[in-house]
């Protein structure tokens, strides 16, 4: 197993993992489980402990926190198969890690982790089955996913009473965030500020401090002790502050369900599914939340980032973490399979060929039959458009036209026929012809036609080195005087007689023909 498991923030991926890794043990096998940061280590450790108090699984933490010799000690007992779980951070990757019977590996916010660490992951994922859990996987992940490579299961219920978090990007604005601040204070609620410089965050902690001079300010960054980071998120939880000026060391395992405004400075800095993440660390209740992607005045971002913030502030529905990584794949690419690079430019290649040739060279291995596509060149004499008093944005307009071109079979243009309608209304008659004339495409390239030209009352249908027309069917089709007959002097042309039809019942007859005569699906 290789299963990539997406959900936001609190929808239930870590009971998922509790679950799998209870069953492995009970089995008598081994479970190791990655997480990104300490903080979040510490919280998966404590879960997996409670959950596991009452039965016989010892379960031991693995992080910076620890002494060496502490390491040292956790790491061979789960080598002599005392240990029955092990949680840490990228410290549990040591070359003196010896699973005794490894059965299970669980690596929470894969993205996180750098490549060598992905390199020194993938030894222990050959040889057992892996759970990942992500909310926003990255470009390569997903593309794995989609592609067959690895397994996906998309948790896509929230909890109850969930609401989504009302997000805004807008320039850096005293007046802006005092109000914010205030706002959420005199609800009875808490703040996050995220500063990710820790050289100057107590200089932006001052600032806030005069700003909004009544309230209480704590500090955290990674840097601190454990004892220093355990304090401070105590004193938070228990209200000794009410903003807590951060940085990304928040952005995983942190529930605190009273905080429920955040401010992020400088977003443009940060990665998609680190926005997305890092928005995740509020809105965990059922009062409502705000988050703040704050840019610098006067001073442009880059296209990227306008992407990037401009998907953040369109997706602010519960559930969105996998559609957030399917734009993460359009807007950085898949990246290179085989190879270190997690994002690229995918437009050097083509993505349409690319997805193709991958698709094919997994079905390859999987020992699966490979089919030949063919594309067939159809020229009838008829106007088919989609006409701008129907569909008048040019972005949605080409939308439509490439979900049409890339359909592979009559149902798929259904689906799109009935999402046009559902967006836009009854379609006029010239996009209608437009959607039969892409269903004979998609037809006849399945048959592997290389061509569908009409020449005067008859329209010529060329059978190429490709072609999977069932013979059989063709012949009674000829037999039953439908209007289709055969030159002897060119065999692999079928010639439809449309004779005086009118344009509607020529274009429905010939859809028709070609789908009588694809072969019969096997059982």
């Amino acid at each position: 197993m290789d299963r990539l498991v997406c959900g936001d923030v609190g929808y239930g991926k870590t009971e998922v993992a509790i679950r799998a890794a209870f069953k492995v043990a009970m089995a008598g096998r081994q479970i190791m489980m990655l997480a990104p940061t300490t903080i979040l280590a510490l919280q998966h450790y404590n879960t997996f402990k409670n959950r596991f108090e009452n039965y016989p699984v010892r379960v031991e933490l693995v992080s910076r926190f620890k002494t060496p010799a502490e390491i040292r000690d956790i790491l061979a007992d789960f080598s002599a198969g005392k240990v029955d779980m092990v949680v840490g951070t990228h410290a549990i990757l040591s070359s003196k890690l010896k699973p005794k019977n490894l059965g299970l590996l669980i690596i929470d916010e894969e993205q996180r982790f750098g490549v060598n660490h992905k390199e020194t992951i993938k030894k222990f994922k050959n040889l057992v089955d892996v759970l990942t859990l992500t909310a926003t996987p990255i470009p390569r992940t997903l593309h794995m996913a989609l592609t067959g490579i690895r397994e996906l299961s998309i948790i896509a219920t929230p909890p109850k009473n969930r609401q989504s978090v009302e997000t805004y990007v807008l320039e850096e604005d005293d007046d802006l965030i005092s109000d914010a601040i205030r706002n959420e204070i005199q609800r009875g609620g808490q703040v996050f500020y995220l500063y990710n410089r820790v050289e100057t965050i107590e200089e932006e902690t001052n600032y806030l401090s005069k700003l909004v001079p009544e309230v209480s300010i704590g500090i955290l960054h990674g840097q601190m002790t454990e004892d220093e980071i355990e304090e401070t998120l105590l004193d938070f939880y228990n209200r000794k502050y009410d903003i807590l000026v951060t940085t990304t060391i928040i952005e995983s395992g942190i529930d605190m369900p009273n905080v429920n405004t955040l401010f992020v400075k400088r977003a443009d800095l940060f990665g998609l599914s680190q926005l997305y993440q890092i928005r995740g660390r509020v809105g965990r209740s059922d009062r409502k939340a705000f988050a703040y992607m704050l840019l610098p005045k006067d001073r442009v971002v880059t296209e990227q980032a306008e992407k990037r913030l401009n998907t953040i502030f369109e997706y602010q529905e519960l559930g969105s973490g996998f559609k957030v990584a399917m734009r993460d794949l359009e807007i950085r690419g898949a990246g290179n399979l085989l190879g270190k690079e997690q994002s690229g430019d995918i437009m050097e290649v083509g993505f349409d060929l690319y997805v193709r040739m991958l698709e094919d060279a997994i079905a390859r291995i999987k020992g699966e039959e490979i089919v030949v596509e063919v594309r067939t060149s159809v020229t009838l004499n008829t106007n088919f458009f989609i006409p701008e008093t129907y569909i008048s944005d040019t972005r949605q307009k080409i939308e439509f036209y490439k979900k049409l071109e890339g359909a592979r079979d009559l149902d798929e243009i259904e689906e799109i026929y009935s999402e046009m309608l559902d967006r836009f209304g009854e379609p006029p008659e010239d996009a209608k012809t437009f959607i039969l004339l892409e269903k004979i495409r998609t037809l006849a390239s399945n048959l592997g036609f290389e061509f569908v030209t009409e020449m005067k009352d008859e329209i010529k249908m060329k059978s190429g080195s490709y072609f999977r027309g069932d013979h059989t069917k063709i012949i009674q089709l000829i037999s039953a005087r439908t209007g289709l007959t055969l030159n002897p002097k060119e065999p692999n042309v079928l010639i439809f007689q449309t004779g005086k039809k009118l344009e509607k019942e020529k274009l429905d007859t010939l859809i028709f023909l070609l789908s009588e005569m694809l072969p019969s699906k096997k059982v």
